[in-house]
């Protein structure tokens, strides 16, 4: 039997070792984010206290506070490493792939990522922060605000790709601005009754496609009656009954604009 190679290493110095204190800062920081999300799930975000939180644990509340500078923190840690997902599976899109393209590609394969378990996600806690998003004024207020802390970031990650100065081109700006905007109806599309998506991955890939597609809709005559949709070089359109999801589906089938490549 042929021995396998070795495992590559990666170049440099290996990482050093968490020490114990450390150890006990991690374990400390997990049985926080722990303790918070069972009582949130039990009594829901805006009724959950700092105090509740830090007793679960066993810890007081200046101890919570070395680590968390309030729930809403507990509650988006993982919003840093889904942010940081998105801009990895960005940059990774092909180079020649329009940039809204690839930030709608980008983020439904994160979102879908997440939903399964991966980037350290648990399926159970990402489903349960989305609810409480949705429920809680409160956290959608501080998921947005997280977002738009990362809007430089966002905003340098597309003018790279499309080889631009931010500084002087505003387009890098408008496009980085979708992710919150896009995001958030992702979120509540999800838990709409009306709209049937059973995961945000399918409601973001339809809210970016939206986006990609543009949102120059037809207006409703003064009359009140809906008419056909309207076309003003080739941004996306309703059609005559309202129906948002069945008319991206139908241009994603058709081909028109979002899904010249398919779904990535």
């Amino acid at each position: 039997m042929t021995a396998s190679a070795p495992e590559a290493r990666p170049a440099g110095p290996r990482p050093r070792p968490m020490g114990r204190r450390e150890r006990k800062k991690m374990r400390t920081r997990e049985a926080l984010i722990d303790a918070a999300f069972e009582l949130f799930s039990a009594k829901g975000f805006d009724a959950t206290t700092v105090e509740e939180i830090a007793d679960a644990v066993d810890v007081s509340s200046r101890t919570f506070f070395r680590y968390f500078a309030s729930k809403e923190d507990v509650a988006l840690t993982f919003q840093e490493e889904l942010m940081h997902g998105v801009l990895d599976a960005f940059a990774a899109r092909p180079a020649d792939e329009p940039v809204m393209t690839a930030l709608r590609r980008a983020v439904v394969s994160v979102c879908h990522t997440c939903e399964a378990g991966g980037l350290g996600f648990d399926p159970g806690r990402f489903t349960c922060l989305l609810q409480l998003t949705n429920e809680s004024g409160t956290l959608m207020a501080g998921s947005l605000e997280h977002t738009q802390k990362k809007m430089e970031l966002i905003t340098r990650a597309v003018a790279r790709r499309m080889n631009v100065d931010p500084a002087a081109d505003l387009r890098p700006h408008v496009v980085a601005s979708t992710i919150g905007c896009g995001f958030q109806a992702a979120v509540e599309a999800m838990h709409s009754a009306d709209l049937g998506y059973t995961s945000l991955a399918e409601a973001a890939d339809d809210a970016f496609a939206i986006l990609e597609n543009g949102v120059n809709f037809a207006s409703a005559p003064a009359d009140g009656t809906a008419d056909g949709p309207a076309d003003t070089g080739g941004g996306a359109a309703v059609g005559a009954d309202g129906g948002v999801k069945d008319d991206v589906k139908a241009r994603k089938n058709a081909g028109v604009k979002v899904t010249a490549a398919g779904r990535g």
